[in-house]
């Protein structure tokens, strides 16, 4: 298990690494903040001006800060996508059926790589 956690956090920490600058200040409100699994910190930011997503990741895997986001309701609960190159993290907003919890999907090449449960902060 250890090593498969180590394999599945890799990736995200050499993202973190070339990530892309997108900041985040009193132009923009925070719509969503959560902790996953794997010590995850997500804060999901739009900005005032002009409606863009920006998405912030804080580990011990590294950090990574991403913009132009998506959001869409899907199956009743929302969700907000980010690309970084071939690979997707899309941030689950609570579910059917505790709206308190979430899920942070990571895709790479449209396959999934990574899932944890999130929990509101």
């Amino acid at each position: 298990m250890k090593i498969f956690a180590f394999l599945l956090a890799l990736p995200i920490s050499i993202l973190a690494n070339f990530s892309l600058r997108a900041s985040a200040d009193s132009t923009a409100g925070i719509i969503l903040s959560t902790k996953c699994q794997g010590a995850y910190n997500i804060n999901i930011w739009q900005n005032y001006t002009n409606g863009e997503l920006l998405y912030r990741t804080t580990s011990a895997n590294g950090n990574l800060s991403l913009n132009k986001g998506t959001s869409q309701a899907t199956e009743g609960v929302r969700v907000y996508k980010f690309r970084n190159g071939i690979y997707e993290y899309w941030v689950w907003d609570g579910t059917l059926d505790n709206p308190q919890s979430g899920t942070l999907e990571v895709y790479k090449n449209n396959r999934i790589l990574m899932k944890q449960a999130c929990r509101k902060s």
